[in-house]
């Protein structure tokens, strides 16, 4: 079943998030006022050592207040596409550069209120290229084991969805990258 939207307008508008009125029409012929954030899409690096541990850090949401351990992300620029984004957001969060990058999964997080997507990349090959250069992410970054992470998540020491995502992808996925190492 399909809803149609004849109208959209705008309610608030950032460089970082778009607040809109959409008016609808339902299935069964009911209109109504829909309130949708549209949001810049997310581009995430799940990097993966010979070792079979992730490249993780860990860091404070001020929004919820809460700390965690996340996946290095950020959002596509203008112009960007989402591989390009993601290695880039891993060497400004980390300091390691991926040699190559492969799509692991793409999500839609909150389909019913946002148009945010998510694109989720696998390396298995980063190199150290220096120093984080993004100051303002995390100061604490660790390669943790992926036999760790089920009881991480079980322990509410990862919740960030897009990280969340990845990781369960990386879990049913455990192959590297082509030419990256071999998974025990």
């Amino acid at each position: 079943m399909r809803w149609t939207v004849h109208a959209e307008h705008a309610l608030h508008d950032t460089p970082w998030v778009r607040l809109r009125s959409l008016d609808v029409e339902q299935p069964d012929g009911t209109r109504a006022d829909y309130h949708v954030v549209r949001l810049r899409d997310v581009a995430v690096t799940a990097a993966v050592d010979a070792d079979r541990r992730v490249l993780m850090m860990w860091r404070h949401r001020f929004v919820t207040d809460t700390w965690a351990w996340e996946l290095p992300m950020g959002l596509v620029e203008d112009g960007e596409d989402p591989a390009t984004a993601a290695a880039r957001e891993l060497e400004e969060e980390t300091g390691w550069r991926p040699r190559s990058l492969r799509e692991l999964v793409y999500a839609e997080p909150a389909a019913g209120i946002t148009d945010a997507r998510h694109f989720v990349f696998r390396t298995d090959d980063a190199v150290r290229a220096g120093e984080p250069t993004e100051r303002n992410e995390s100061d604490r970054r660790e390669w943790v084991p992926l036999d760790r992470v089920r009881g991480m998540i079980s322990r509410r020491e990862i919740v960030s969805s897009a990280t969340l995502v990845a990781l369960m992808a990386l879990l049913l996925d455990p192959a590297p990258a082509e030419g990256g190492p071999a998974a025990d």
